[in-house]
């Protein structure tokens, strides 16, 4: 079963507005069963209109139309439709009495164009729209496309189409396989490089499509399997999720389209109820505002320090002057000596610290992108490890966030792993 949703409006193209219809039909495609591989835009022009319909309902099953159901003049989805259909248009009278009550309610005068929104092509089920006026319907064909109306405003869409239309798609139609997917979330791994990993694996499915996805500072694979229960989609996905973890598991990091790293590594850290502080240099307190956007991590972490000058180092996180004075700020020693001194200044589990250079400028000799990034976890050594990041002044601070928050992740994990 395919259908392609076809979104009418001028000021869609304008990009006066943005289609997140076709969004949320699609979507409620996808629970039904029913595939879609085309979405199309077409402005309020009933000559193109009737062009796009014509292909769309040559390749599809079914032909979704969103838009175009008004009073106004340029409102000629359903007149196009029925032209094409070569029926006339009929009225609902119970969307004609809402109508004509809605304006005696409201005290206004009813012009004779807003009739025009209880028509429907002869031969379709009218859909009733809660949220509006302009009724939809539901057109099954004997020898072409079926059809469905639906409205434009998106309250009026959303509510027809899951009061109205999904039932009746699903009645007509019966029980579709369905596509079911999970999102794998990695962080210390380019798209390129991970998809150059999984190449035979990519190449190899036939049951499981694996689609890589560049975000800001990680890559996402989308793991989607067709079948008519969510149990044996899920097998299928459970084995192609654990080979691509044999494979290059020490980048992944969670699940989720709605997830984050930070947001799994502060998580993890609350359920093992490990406190965390903090001493940044470069990254001017961003470590920290990351951190605390993440709702409950009030439970690990007190408070942290921002030691922007090397006075700062030494006062607030008793980094020894003699440190900075030999190896200066950018430097292994200090990272470890920040880390160090935050933990005890706090008495917490865990200390992070980050110094370096945001640019664009040198510091001490070291260009910009130049970062240590220091932890000190539990009972273990310090360790500080050395970053060289590329991009503007933003991107190294944000770059930076983003390599402490994955030490932490590793040093998480191998911890969970020593009490297995």
């Amino acid at each position: 079963m395919q259908a392609e949703i076809i979104a009418v409006g001028t000021e869609i193209l304008l990009g006066q507005i943005t289609n997140t219809n076709s969004t949320y039909i699609a979507q409620g495609l996808a629970e039904l069963g029913i595939d879609s591989y085309y979405q199309t835009v077409v402005g309020d022009n009933p000559q193109r209109l009737s062009a796009v319909i014509e292909i769309a309902a040559q390749r599809n099953d079914l032909v979704i139309l969103t838009g175009g159901l008004g009073p106004t003049k340029d409102d000629l989805t359903k007149q196009t439709l029925a032209q094409y259909l070569n029926v006339a248009l009929v009225e609902s009278p119970s969307a004609m009495q809402k109508i004509t009550a809605w304006f005696a309610t409201n005290g206004k005068t009813m012009t004779a164009n807003n009739r025009l929104q209880a028509l429907y092509p002869d031969g379709a089920v009218p859909l009733t729209n809660h949220n509006g006026m302009a009724v939809g319907a539901f057109y099954q064909s004997v020898d072409s496309a079926d059809f469905l109306l639906l409205p434009g405003p998106p309250r009026e869409l959303t509510m027809m189409f899951d009061t109205e239309a999904k039932p009746k798609l699903a009645a007509a139609y019966g029980r579709q396989a369905q596509i079911y997917s999970r999102v794998m979330r990695f962080y210390g791994i380019s798209e390129s490089e991970l998809v150059t990993k999984l190449q035979p694996l990519i190449d190899g499915q036939t049951k499981v499509t694996i689609a890589p996805y560049a975000k800001t500072n990680e890559v996402t694979l989308r793991l989607s399997a067709q079948a008519v229960t969510e149990r044996v989609a899920k097998t299928m996905i459970d084995t192609v999720d654990q080979q691509i973890k044999a494979c290059v598991g020490t980048f992944f990091y969670g699940y989720g389209d709605d997830n984050s790293l930070v947001t799994t590594v502060i998580k993890q850290m609350i359920a093992a109820k490990l406190s965390l502080t903090a001493a940044e240099s470069l990254t001017a307190g961003l470590f920290q505002s990351t951190i605390g956007s993440v709702s409950g991590v009030s439970a690990i972490f007190p408070g942290g320090f921002v030691t922007y000058a090397n006075e700062a180092k030494h006062q607030l996180v008793n980094v020894p002057q003699a440190i900075i004075d030999t190896d200066g700020v950018v430097s292994k020693t200090t990272a470890q000596a920040m880390a160090v001194g935050a933990k005890k200044q706090l008495n917490t589990a865990v200390g992070v610290s980050f110094t370096g250079v945001a640019g664009p400028g040198t510091l001490e000799g070291q260009v910009a992108g130049t970062v240590w990034i220091g932890l000190a976890y539990r009972n273990q050594p310090v360790v500080a490890h050395q970053y060289h990041f590329a991009g503007n002044r933003q991107q190294i601070r944000e770059r930076s966030v983003m390599a402490g928050l994955d030490l932490l992740r590793h040093a998480l994990n191998a911890d969970m792993d020593l009490k297995k």
